[in-house]
């Protein structure tokens, strides 16, 4: 996989970009900020792009804001942003187009290097991927969701991680026609319509980030 990484930190930068050669993929570029990012996903057309959400000047939300206009001129790229806080607004405006290949981690998992790997793989694929971090504060806001069940939002929160079916029904211990009813019961109490079912899925997770 080619990727371009995105990061001011230099020893996080590094890191990352040792893990990602060491474990078989290559880094094309790697910047420090987000004008220099634009000009590199330009550049090399990268299979996935690792971004800070702060790069200077300002450090505020440059990196996502480059992400954002780096989709909106190839709506195949595929983004991983990266950040030191929850911001549910960034995670939603990632997802706002519905067509999934985004993922938002805490910086914290990055060294969680299971989970970065199986980040990379799953946004690079067209999947999603939420930290758990980010799920789990987001659920603690309430709010939009009310008609689901409990087993519903902890299916739905598993969605928001970017998880299969079959890694939901093995996390919850179900089977696979149970996770395809709770699923097919969170589509319909959103009020979601039939469509590919990667971009229902994107969808009902956007709407959970918004309840």
């Amino acid at each position: 996989m080619r990727i371009v990484i995105a990061e001011d930190l230099l020893l996080l930068r590094e890191g990352m970009v040792r893990l990602l050669t060491e474990t078989g993929h290559t880094v094309v570029a790697a910047v420090d900020n987000a004008d220099d990012l634009v000009t590199a996903v330009a550049s090399h057309r990268p299979d996935l792009s690792v971004v800070d959400v702060r790069l200077p000047p300002g450090f505020r939300d440059e990196g996502l804001r480059a992400a954002l206009r780096i989709r909106a001129a190839d709506p195949e790229a595929r983004v991983l942003i990266v950040s030191q806080y929850v911001e549910r607004a960034y995670a939603a405006d990632l997802l706002a187009d519905g067509r999934g290949g985004v993922g938002y981690l805490l910086k914290d998992r990055v060294t969680a290097l299971d989970d970065f790997l199986d980040a990379v793989e799953r946004v690079a694929a067209g999947g999603t991927a939420m930290d758990p971090e980010v799920v789990r504060q987001l659920f603690n806001r309430g709010g939009g969701l009310e008609t689901l069940t409990p087993r519903e939002r902890e299916v739905l929160g598993l969605m928001a991680q970017g998880m299969s079916n079959a890694a939901i029904g093995a996390a919850l211990v179900l089977a696979p026609v149970s996770v395809e009813k709770h699923i097919g019961n969170i589509f319909a109490k959103l009020q979601l319509p039939p469509a590919e079912d990667a971009h229902r899925r994107v969808r009902a997770v956007l709407a959970y980030l918004n309840g």
